[in-house]
């Protein structure tokens, strides 16, 4: 395996160009130049055939394109002559994708890249374990995978889990969530409690808003206790009014100082976190500002679809951070892709040049047990940064962490230069069971119904207390 890994590192960053002995079928239809069908390359005893499945046609034959430009700008740079590429195009349908899966079957491919959304990755799914034949989606539907149907797509959770985790070792432990009501939401309250399980953190509050909304108004206010925050200051303020009015030349100087305020104290939580981006993102932040939330006192926490929003400009957020993709050989995939597609890739596309990569190392050494090869727990190195893909389907990526800055995005924290041993994921039971006397006080939703999907019971206690009332087990 210990060699295996070494080539992968070697195929990804020798950058072999001009060779394109690979043979690449694409279903009987002729994609470009070099997409021809080769039936003699079944025959082949040394090859190694990997059936692509992707929208090349439908709503999302975008994507499905600049995959297999990738994929292709992959192969050149391999230059290995016994990776066969097949493509077969899905039609944007789960449908048509089992139907491009058991073309793929019946043609004699050893392993399956694709297909893109969690629904055709489902509904392949049995027959490709029925064949033992392993697949390496897109997907980042966590739900959809399990063993023999990987995923190398930026999961949900290991965002959280990489960005909260640096959060906590930089002093932060009482963390609030502002999440869309909706499975991406969900995913990440699972994945936030789950790091906080059994250490000095603690989840306090998670705050559900709709998820095409643009009025953060409401929910901010509720989660940043806004009213009660600002009662006790304006008493003060009613207070030294009247001493004013009876000639206290003090009271005037005091109430010069609190018309500048509007709450007398901080909010119960140090950490927000808030997987949103864009229009939606800023407008959340404003909120926060209105209602007296501020860094530093707050630390402001993002997941990698932040890297996609321009946020120097927005001074509530100046100073946050958030996960994303090494940046280790990404310029060289953007300026090749650039130059022989006449645009520049999406962040996605990079995980279909890593799909090939490994293709080739599994090809390059024969390996006879190919999920074995798949889940090496060393890990290979890809265009972005180290990756390794687990037995359970799932994957982790090595993540930098980036902080906002007012002149641009600066990296703070580098994504590891390899990862650790593996460490047991922590059941919802166990996570369940630890929040049971102090669990989260629920927003924007009903309370039991919210602990029913996210922790798989009906908690102890109705809502949290107070951080002020807060005794920690630890």
């Amino acid at each position: 395996m210990q060699v295996f890994k070494k080539f992968c590192l070697f195929a990804i960053i020798g950058l072999l160009m001009g060779c394109r002995s690979s043979v690449i079928t694409s279903d009987g239809a002729v994609y470009d130049s070099i997409s021809e069908i080769n039936e003699a390359a079944f025959e082949a005893p040394q090859s190694f055939r990997v059936g692509v499945l992707l929208p090349l046609s439908g709503n999302d034959a975008r994507y499905g394109i600049g995959l297999k430009q990738a994929m292709l700008m992959a192969l050149d740079d391999m230059n290995n002559p016994n990776l066969i590429l097949q493509f077969y195009d899905t039609q944007s349908s789960p449908q048509m994708a089992l139907n491009a899966a058991q073309k793929a079957l019946k043609q004699k491919a050893q392993m399956i890249i694709g297909p893109l959304t969690g629904n055709e990755v489902e509904i392949i799914s049995n027959i490709t374990k029925q064949n033992n034949i392993p697949v390496v989606a897109f997907s980042t539907n966590s739900n959809v995978l399990q063993n023999q149907v990987y995923s190398l797509g930026l999961l949900v959770e290991e965002q959280v889990s990489r960005i909260m985790n640096y959060a906590i070792k930089k002093g932060r432990s009482k963390f609030a969530l502002l999440i869309p009501d909706n499975s991406t939401g969900l995913t990440v309250a699972k994945a936030a409690v789950k790091a906080t399980t059994g250490g000095p953190a603690k989840i306090v509050k998670i705050a559900f808003y709709q998820p095409d909304t643009n009025d953060f108004s409401e929910i901010i206010k509720q989660l940043s206790d806004y009213d009660n925050r600002s009662a006790e200051i304006n008493k003060q303020k009613v207070f030294l009014k009247q001493q004013i009015k009876q000639g206290n030349l003090d009271a005037k100087k005091s109430l010069q100082k609190l018309e500048l305020k509007d709450t007398s104290k901080g909010v119960d939580f140090d950490a927000v976190l808030i997987p949103e981006s864009g229009a939606q993102l800023k407008s959340a932040a404003a909120m926060f500002g209105y209602y007296d939330v501020f860094a530093p006192e707050v630390k402001f926490l993002g997941t990698s679809v932040w890297e996609n929003t321009r946020l120097n400009k927005e001074s509530t957020l100046v100073g946050s951070w958030y996960p994303a993709m090494s940046k280790t050989h990404i310029a060289y995939f953007n300026k090749k892709y650039h130059s022989l597609f006449g645009e520049y890739p999406q962040s996605l596309y990079a995980f279909a040049y890593d799909a090939v990569a490994l293709c080739s190392a599994i090809a390059r050494n024969n390996s006879s047990n190919i999920n074995a090869a798949i889940t090496n727990e060393d890990g290979f190195v890809g265009i972005s940064g180290m990756f390794r893909i687990l037995p359970d389907g799932k994957n982790e990526h090595s993540l930098d962490i980036i902080e906002v800055t007012s002149n641009g995005d600066i990296i703070i924290d580098p994504a590891p230069k390899k990862f650790s041993t593996f460490i047991p994921e922590t059941s919802l039971d166990i996570a369940a069971l630890y929040y049971n006397d102090f669990p989260p006080q629920i927003l924007g939703k009903n309370q039991k119904q919210a602990e029913q999907q996210i922790f798989g019971k009906t908690l102890g206690n109705q809502y949290s207390p107070s951080i002020n009332e807060f005794s920690f087990p630890f």
